[in-house]
């Protein structure tokens, strides 16, 4: 009986790995693809319901995509009300492992290719030419999915004794279908993957251990046990990341009350629905179930999407706004490193963004404050610049340390380029928040000490900072993508940096003949601190669009 245990369990964890490998392996191949998807294809319900059930059947884990919407909800990637057409389409996804077990897993012998399969997928991952470790990783799991299945299925080779006592315990009616739900609830929260449940109830249906009902309810019953992620990956989280965690075990509750309050006939349907007799084609019916419930449930709730989404701010008030200085926060998210360690890179990408959106906020400051030079500068620009900086400071702190995590996870190779390029980023983008810092505190000081510029030289800088903010946007909206420049884009942000050269050159030469005429040496210095400090701006600008080169 021991030796039976761990034989389950080594051959349940064989499934699970290949799963993990599998889906992975696809995250890898597709790089960021997936996660961007995930953040851009949720405009509406019905394309959110779409994108979830596209993403969920080719990662091969409704897991995965719903940690990866609450770590996006939390990082304000997307909305709440956006979220809620995923989690119903994530649903219906993950019902695509059922159909491939009962359709390749017992009807003729996968597990003899399971080897060669795994073989092809390990030459791919070794092949660094072809740059495929993805894809290889993502055959061997497939391989080693059904290497899996198959000692899952000699596993449940109980003794008649064994036999007797399963199938005493699914005679009880309405007992046996609460018992057969409730281990449907736990054993799927254990193993973390509804698609494995789904796996192992079709394994025990085909070596004819449980009845149809009983199967029926464990299927049931795992879809209440599939939202442990979702509530682990929220933990931690904002309102609306944990508002997001509570529709997705919402929905699923709900929909598992629907099922069983009409559990005789739905299974009647199902089994109207599916061709063959139920006793000699039970894994094809216990698929039909999964897919058949779930999507019930999606064509119930999903007008009801922006309601349901309105009752969660109601159940989960808003996170309470702390006074003083704002702080920056970038939480760690095991749940997604483990699930999606695409998702963590992407996640850094977007605050990549945000940084650049905070350094182009304190450029636009200092213009306006140059454009109207009096004392509000001193009261209202400055104060603003000065916490900008300091968040800047903060980010660059946190951001960096989350790459720095970001490179010791399993990404393909475009992913850690992309780390490596992140990390170059928030260093140039820090030095052109310090620079914007250094400028406000000559504005600042001129004002203070009342030095008093002539008219022509606010004409010539306004220009000359017109320049510096051209280039500062073009660099701005090219992070935001993180993406190579094409020839033509990078011309022209090295003819932006070499007018701001030629410029800083002619104001100097001007600077220096006011000086020899006896001009405002204080106001002549303040005033070429400020014209060095722009070109200072344009240089980290120019070194950012080589690294995009």
């Amino acid at each position: 009986m021991v030796f039976k245990i761990f034989n389950f369990a080594g051959s349940l964890c064989f499934l699970l790995y290949g799963m993990k490998l599998m889906s992975d392996g696809i995250q890898k191949s597709a790089g960021q693809r997936l996660q961007k998807t995930l953040a851009f294809m949720t405009g509406n319900r019905f394309v959110g319901l779409l994108t979830g059930c596209v993403l969920t059947m080719l990662i091969q884990s409704s897991g995965a995509t719903t940690v990866m919407l609450v770590s996006f909800v939390n990082a304000g990637l997307i909305s709440l009300e956006q979220t809620a057409g995923v989690i119903f389409g994530a649903n219906i996804g993950t019902t695509i492992t059922a159909w491939i077990v009962a359709l390749f897993g017992f009807n003729f012998k996968i597990e003899t290719f399971a080897i060669p399969i795994f073989g092809l997928g390990y030459l791919l991952t070794i092949i660094k030419k072809h740059r495929k470790e993805g894809l290889g990783q993502a055959i061997m799991g497939f391989g080693l999915l059904f290497i899996g299945l198959g000692w899952l299925s000699k596993a449940f080779e109980f003794s008649p004794a064994m036999g007797q006592f399963i199938g005493s315990i699914q005679n009880f009616g309405v007992l046996s279908t609460t018992i057969a739900v409730l281990a449907g609830i736990v054993f799927t929260a254990l193993i973390h993957s509804s698609s494995a449940m789904s796996a192992i109830v079709i394994t025990m249906g085909y070596n004819h251990i449980i009845s149809w009902e009983f199967g029926a309810a464990m299927i049931i019953g795992s879809s209440i046990g599939s939202t442990v992620d979702a509530v682990m990956a929220s933990f931690g989280s904002n309102a609306d990341a944990k508002r997001t965690a509570l529709i997705h075990v919402g929905f699923n509750c709900a929909t598992v009350v629907l099922a069983l309050a009409i559990f005789k006939p739905f299974l009647t349907f199902v089994d109207f629905i599916t061709p063959g007799n139920v006793e000699e084609n039970m894994i094809f019916h216990i698929a039909m179930l999964n897919t058949a419930f779930k999507v019930m449930g999606t064509i119930i709730f999903l007008p009801f999407a922006n309601t349901i989404a309105r009752l969660t701010r109601i159940l989960i008030k808003d996170d309470e706004k702390v006074d003083g200085t704002r702080k920056y926060h970038l939480e760690w998210n095991e749940r997604l490193a483990a699930e999606s360690p695409e998702g963590c890179v992407f996640r850094a990408q977007k605050e990549i963004t945000f940084f650049s959106e905070n350094v182009v906020e304190m450029f636009d400051e200092l213009q306006a404050g140059l454009s109207n030079f009096d004392d509000t500068f001193i009261k209202e620009r400055h104060p603003k610049i000065l916490e900008l900086e300091d968040y800047c400071d903060q980010m660059q702190e946190l951001l960096s340390a989350y790459l720095v995590k970001c490179q010791h996870l399993h990404l393909s190779d475009e992913a850690k380029d992309n780390v490596q390029l992140m990390l170059r980023l928030v260093g140039e983008m820090e030095s052109m928040s310090d620079c914007c810092l250094s400028i406000s505190i000559q504005i600042k000081k001129a004002l203070e000490k009342q030095v008093v510029f002539k008219k022509e030289d606010f004409n010539r800088l306004i220009p000359y900072f017109e320049l510096g903010r051209q280039l500062l946007y073009f660099i701005h909206k090219n992070v935001s993508k993180v993406q190579h420049l094409t020839p033509e884009e990078f011309e022209f942000a090295s003819d932006l940096e070499q007018q701001i050269d030629d410029e800083r050159r002619e104001l100097k030469r001007i600077a220096r003949e006011r000086l020899e005429k006896g001009a405002d040496v204080r106001a002549e210095l303040y005033y070429m601190d400020i014209v060095r400090q722009i070109e200072k701006i344009g240089d980290r600008c120019f070194d950012v669009a080589e690294d995009l080169r």
